[in-house]
């Protein structure tokens, strides 16, 4: 109970408020000479980068996360499985 607003923090980081498929990744990323800049629903701020067929997600801290499943579609969304959990500047 001591740490749950920790937990919801880093929760509604790892959630954007977009349905963002892969290849839009792709696209946004290239865009934006590589690397697209996104707010969370946490008010956190990841960076997306695409690069030869690969996804990469950086948080605040310089952490990188790998997509290692893309464009899982569900009723209110869109999921991607990244291999690292996400951390928010605290």
């Amino acid at each position: 109970p001591e740490n749950k607003d920790k937990l919801t923090k880093i929760l509604a980081c790892h959630v954007i408020g977009a349905k963002a498929m892969g290849a839009d990744v792709a696209a946004m990323a290239k865009a934006d000479g590589g690397t697209h800049k996104v707010k969370t629903v946490g008010g956190c701020e990841l960076s997306l980068k695409a690069d030869g067929g690969k996804v990469t997600v950086t948080d605040e801290n310089g952490n990188v996360a790998n997509v290692t499943i893309a464009d899982v579609e569900q009723s209110n969304g869109v999921i991607h499985v990244i291999d690292k959990v996400l951390l928010p500047k605290m």
